[in-house]
């Protein structure tokens, strides 16, 4: 459904996205973590069409994201770490915009925004200005926003920022519930209990390049790990066992 070949990006002299491969089969909750820095955000916006790769492709489905970005488009939801808003709209307004950006309008919209609203707790809020809306309550809505055309394949970076612990509980359902009936799902997450316990298959990136992917087993395999935990993976994989190693000699 997702797939990345040989994506590059570059500023400068600085290599952002190193020569990176991925593939993300349709009906599958791909993990996508990294250090801060890594290039997991670049590469979440390259796949979205927000920015172009300096070189690579990506294909969404069948379409590819820079030679038809219209259709790739059509298939994508995306879930920004720090989404733009049009505070003087309501939240219906914002929502029957973006549908609009889908070429969807109509009584079948209007319907879908209710079932939105209603799922995520925001029906009375439906026609207040968004200005007015919590820190919770718009990332809910930006959310309902990814879902509103019906999505082949939703990117999501960070979800759970800013989400009170029922909203990140209905909002992981969601998630698995779309990937349980075909939908695909690519997620960076910080949070790496999160990554293992929800997702298939996971890529962590350092450096601009992913140095390890597949399930929580295949992970342990390629690390020669055992059976340790995402997070033992990903501090070996990304230097943050010297870290800890500090932490415990400064402790001595």
């Amino acid at each position: 459904m997702i797939r990345l070949e040989s994506l590059t990006k570059t500023y400068g002299k600085f290599v952002a996205v190193d020569n990176i491969d991925l593939h993300v089969p349709r009906g599958t909750m791909f993990g996508f973590v990294g250090p801060n820095g890594a290039g997991k955000t670049t590469t979440l916006r390259i796949i979205a069409g927000i920015m172009r790769p300096t070189a690579g492709r990506i294909w969404l489905g069948g379409d590819d994201v820079v030679a038809d970005p219209m259709a790739a488009k059509a298939r994508l939801g995306f879930i920004p770490d720090r989404p733009f808003l049009y505070e003087k709209l309501t939240g219906a307004e914002f929502l029957q915009f973006v549908a609009g950006l889908y070429g969807q309008d109509g009584e079948v919209v209007e319907k879908r925004i209710d079932e939105l609203l209603e799922v995520f707790e925001l029906s009375r809020w439906k026609h207040e200005l968004i200005e007015s809306y919590s820190h919770g309550m718009r990332q809910k809505l930006i959310i309902s926003s990814a879902l509103i055309h019906r999505p082949e394949c939703i990117v999501v970076d960070e979800p759970m920022v800013g989400l009170d612990p029922k909203a990140a509980r209905l909002l992981k359902d969601i998630l698995r519930q779309f990937v349980d009936r075909g939908g695909t799902v690519l997620m960076s997450t910080h949070t790496l209990d999160i990554a293992e316990t929800m997702c298939d298959k996971i890529a962590i990136i350092q450096a601009g390049k992913i140095v390890a992917q597949g399930t929580m087993a295949e992970l342990r395999e390629q690390t020669a790990a055992g059976n340790a935990s995402l997070e033992e993976l990903f501090l070996k994989l990304t230097g943050g066992i010297a870290i800890r190693e500090l932490a415990a000699v400064l402790e001595d």
